[in-house]
């Protein structure tokens, strides 16, 4: 089973995009971030035209997640528990079956957190810990499970192509990477650095200044696999090839194959 995450940056804006990669990579589950779509709005039609099922938590304007999957998806479960005044659409599960099995997946979109020093960083802060909570009640479930999503954190410095230029944003903050480092002591793998512990691996590069074109970018895109998950783990990538594309979103895909 191939399943993707994509910051897609604007679902409706990157319509076409999206659907041609869907034709082109052909991925069992796709997750979506940053949708900027209320659930009504949201291009459901020409997703389904293609062979998915899908499911949203969506907002008007920003944040917003999905899943597409293309066999049907059960137990769909909108919102991170923990606060209960939280309004942000950031966080969507539902699980997915196979003939040997199931695979519960997440799609996240984690605050970015900036300015630091303010309740943004605070929020996320709160944010990343009610996570932290929510991956040990999944990981005790025993069963496969993938957390996939954009989660604005830079685990390491070689996770940046600059890490000098990042010491002032809530993106790489001590904080920010603790909490990264204890989704990994809880006994969830990065699939990614997994199959790819070389450097220069990157997810997402800015609009501005060239920085695709110089390869000036940060990976903050991530699938965390539980130890069941990890235990299938294929092969994984990244599909850098859209940044190229017309009107690319600043996100690439990423994405995992686990022998389900």
């Amino acid at each position: 089973m191939k399943i993707t995450t994509w910051n897609i940056n604007g679902v409706k804006a990157r319509l076409e995009g999206a659907l041609a990669y869907l034709r082109e990579a052909s991925p069992d589950v796709i997750c979506f971030q940053e949708i900027k779509s209320v659930d009504e709005n949201f291009p459901r039609l020409e997703f389904e035209d293609a062979g998915y099922n899908v499911v949203t938590h969506g907002q008007k304007g920003f944040n917003g997640v999905a899943i597409l999957s293309k066999t049907p998806l059960e137990d769909v479960t909108p919102r991170l528990p923990g606060d209960d005044t939280d309004e942000h659409a950031r966080y969507l599960e539902a699980t997915i079956a196979t003939q040997t099995g199931a695979v519960r997946v997440a799609s996240i979109y984690l605050p970015n957190g900036n300015p630091i020093g303010t309740e943004k960083f605070i929020y996320k802060q709160a944010w990343m810990r009610r996570l932290y909570v929510r991956m040990q009640m999944l990981r005790d479930e025993e069963m496969p499970v993938v957390l996939a999503g954009d989660f604005n954190i830079i685990p390491e410095p070689q996770d940046a192509k600059r890490p000098a230029a990042w010491v002032n944003d809530a993106l790489f903050q001590p904080e920010s990477r603790s909490f990264y480092r204890e989704y990994l002591n809880a006994g969830f793998t990065d699939a990614l650095r997994a199959c790819h512990p070389e450097p220069d691996v990157y997810t997402f590069w800015d609009y501005q200044a060239g920085a695709f074109q110089k390869n000036d970018g940060i990976r903050i895109d991530h699938l965390l696999l539980s130890p069941q998950a990890a235990d299938r783990l294929v092969a994984a990538g990244v599909d850098r090839f859209t940044r190229a594309w017309e009107k690319p979103s600043d996100h690439v895909p990423v994405w995992v194959d686990l022998a389900l």
